[in-house]
């Protein structure tokens, strides 16, 4: 475990995944926002997706006149990193490629995941390399899953998501994990989505094409809320595991899960991310506990 600390706010990191598993407003006496983890319910804090994000058909892909099998949002959240870099406002934390990574995903990559604490404010960083000679293919993505509710006396139905501005948006729909290609509208021109696990029945809601960039987890008797920016990204996944989870995730992607249908070029998947050899990709979010 790292942490990170200052006056506000404390955050700590695993070193299994590079998964963020605490995320405390000190200042709010020692309110802890991240899932527990709890494994009877779901045994994940906030898992980074990578090098797919979602799931393949039958878990399979092609690359190259080879099939390849690879579970759904890869490997590197059940790897070890190793530590780049620890101060009390900063960990840089690295995952190479190996021989038993390459049994599954057959490319050479450099994955450097930071964690940067400002007051109470968290902005975590991914930059993918390609230090090989090919094009690297592959997919990243946030998972982080927020109790709900945060306090005492409260229950799901008290919080709803909350925007900067009216929204409207459609959800992409999922059968066995995999996208249909058919869509449902959520909202139009609304400031606000209010939970409920029926709003989960049918699995994530899957948003592409959504016109705002930052989104609000907001509990609408006690106040407390969470905030999350991603400005960039191209899809966003909202989860929980129904019925009766008590947290949330904002999912923030730069990849989504496969259409129906039989296995296909990794080349192909919806939302992959080519880079050239020698190239290198960065991106980030933040989260802020209010």
């Amino acid at each position: 475990m790292y942490v990170l600390e200052n006056e506000q706010a404390r955050a700590t990191v695993q070193i299994r995944g590079a998964e963020l598993s605490s995320f405390v407003r000190k200042d709010f006496g020692n309110l802890e926002y991240i899932w527990p983890a709890e494994p009877s319910v779901w045994a994940r804090h906030a898992p980074v997706l990578f090098p797919i994000v979602g799931r393949l058909p039958e878990n399979q892909y092609q690359h190259a006149g080879r099939t390849y099998t690879l579970s759904q949002h890869g490997f590197a959240r059940d790897l070890d990193f190793t530590l780049v870099r620890h101060t009390p406002a900063e960990l840089v934390l690295e995952l190479r490629d190996t021989a038993a990574t390459r049994q599954q995903y057959p490319f050479a990559f450099q994955l450097l995941i930071s964690y940067r604490l400002a007051g109470p404010m968290l902005t975590v960083g991914w930059e993918v390399h390609n230090p090989g000679t090919e094009e690297l293919l592959f997919s990243i993505g946030a998972h982080p899953a927020f109790r709900c509710p945060l306090l005492p006396g409260e229950v799901f139905e008290d919080y709803a998501f909350v925007f900067d501005q009216p929204v409207s948006f459609s959800r992409h729909l999922l059968r066995g994990g995999l996208l249909t290609g058919e869509t449902e509208p959520v909202l139009h021109q609304a400031t606000e989505l209010p939970l409920s696990y029926e709003l989960f029945s049918r699995d994530a809601l899957v948003l592409q094409n959504f016109d705002f960039t930052h989104l609000t987890l907001r509990s609408q008797r006690s106040g407390r809320a969470v905030r999350m920016r991603f400005e960039g990204f191209p899809f966003l996944g909202l989860w929980t595991k129904e019925p009766g989870a008590p947290f949330v995730c904002i999912e923030p992607w730069h990849g989504v899960a496969s259409l129906v249908g039989p296995p296909g070029e990794l080349v192909d998947k919806k939302g992959i991310l080519t880079l050239a050899p020698e190239q290198e990709y960065a991106t980030s979010y933040s989260i802020t506990l209010e």
